[in-house]
């Protein structure tokens, strides 16, 4: 036994699946299986009695949950990494298992090598994702972000943001009147408003909050 070898926690609740990993991992010259389990309890048990470097777990466990699983134990053992298998691709498991702590989610079906590579990557500290899985991580971020964005500006009304636009543009309120066929009064009120409601203290702040957060894109 090399001391490099990594250590493996193999968990599924189906022993046919479980057999097949170690089969595959016991051939690899650097990889030991240190234990096997089939529910959730146990393979938390086991994660944090036998502390192996690697805990390869199936997301759906028999009576509970590999992401709850993943999460006790990176919590307790945040050195261990846990890389989740699934047989289906579905977003909703992927971001929590990625919220829970996974260092990688692999799909079942993936190729012995790709799985290998996926366990290696993990002990090394990467994270590791199915490829075709990429896009949809992408775009939740993205999505977050727009989210993140929109809420930024969301005690604003319809009107202050116009006017937030213009004060970003570097208009005076002479200007912004003009522009919006409104008193230059009405438009003090309105960016006395918008400073109070963004949290800053002049117009060069409020100008800067609305580029940074992207203001043109809700307008």
């Amino acid at each position: 036994m090399r001391m490099s070898s990594l250590r493996i926690l193999l968990v599924d609740d189906h022993e046919v699946v479980r057999l097949g990993l170690r089969s595959l991992l016991d051939h690899h010259p650097n990889f030991e299986v240190v234990g096997e389990a089939a529910a959730e309890a146990e393979a938390v048990e086991k994660a944090l009695d036998l502390e192996p470097d690697i805990v390869l777990m199936d997301i759906r466990l028999a009576g509970g949950s590999g992401v709850d699983a993943c999460q006790q134990i990176t919590i307790a053992r945040p050195e261990i990494k846990v890389v989740m298998l699934t047989s289906y691709a579905e977003d909703e498991m992927l971001f929590a298992a990625i919220r829970a702590g996974a260092a990688g989610y692999v799909l079942k079906q993936v190729g012995s090598n790709d799985l290998i590579r996926a366990i290696e990557s993990a002990s090394r500290g990467e994270a590791t994702l199915d490829p075709t899985l990429t896009q949809r991580v992408f775009s939740e971020i993205r999505h977050s972000i727009q989210k993140e964005e929109a809420a930024a500006f969301g005690e604003l009304t319809a009107q202050e943001m116009q006017v937030l636009a213009l004060i970003a543009e570097g208009k005076t309120n002479r200007e912004i009147a003009s522009a919006l066929f409104l008193s230059e009064g009405t438009v003090r009120n309105y960016v006395s408003s918008i400073l109070s409601k963004l949290g800053v203290s002049n117009r060069a702040e409020a100008a800067a909050y609305a580029i940074q957060h992207h203001l043109k894109d809700y307008l």
